[in-house]
């Protein structure tokens, strides 16, 4: 319990510099999250951060950063992995819909628990190659944390956006040299610079639209 506390401090720290606003029950469920990440990380490899103190800023904090600029009621989160930034957004939005896609078997059995363990009723799981999704309805926002380049995410995820939808890319440097790739057929709507408590990397949000 020593630990949660510590990471209590620390998550609430994050989440007041963010200048967002959590309840309590958001907060625990964040915990519970992570706490399961890091438990089911030594057999599943969701991820190469091994230390649960570093998963609380570069998971956590670094998801909640883009809470602020999420729009739309649909979204879907492409090579979510272990649910990022797809299971925290969905905490902090119970109100959203949220589809967490990812092909490996090991971490959408992953997700599912921990939508079970947390009651998260506005999220669906897919297990499946994002080419081969073909759902009923349309989604206002696609957003990936780690996938490859933007001319990747944008031409393997167009057929799932509404007409006005967004692309939100979560990248590290800005990616100029992609930019310039896609901006035959995607316009820069927004970039913003993340400013993720704790994390000294460069970090950005982003947004993308159909060209017109």
């Amino acid at each position: 319990m020593a630990h949660r506390d510590q990471h209590r401090r620390q998550l609430c720290a994050g989440i007041k510099t963010l200048g967002l606003t959590l309840s309590d029950v958001q907060i625990e469920q964040l915990l519970d999250y992570i706490a399961e990440f890091a438990k089911w990380n030594r057999a599943y490899n969701l991820s190469a951060v091994r230390n649960i103190d570093d998963m609380v800023v570069r998971h956590l904090l670094d998801s909640l950063a883009v809470v602020p600029h999420v729009t739309g009621q649909r979204l879907i989160d492409v090579g979510t992995g272990g649910g990022l930034p797809g299971i925290p957004l969905a905490i902090c939005y119970p109100d959203k819909q949220f589809t967490l896609l990812d092909s490996n078997g090991k971490k959408t059995r992953f997700i599912f628990h921990v939508k079970t363990l947390l009651e998260l009723t506005n999220v669906t799981v897919e297990n499946c190659r994002v080419e081969s999704l073909q759902p009923e309805q349309l989604f206002d926002g696609v957003i990936s944390r780690a996938f490859a380049s933007l001319a990747d995410m944008t031409g393997w995820c167009q057929h799932l956006l509404t007409a006005d939808g967004l692309f939100y890319a979560m990248k590290g440097q800005l990616p100029e040299a992609e930019l310039q790739a896609i901006a035959k057929h995607y316009s820069l709507a927004e970039r913003i610079e993340l400013q993720v408590p704790g994390e000294a990397g460069e970090r950005h949000l982003l947004l993308l639209r159909r060209a017109v």
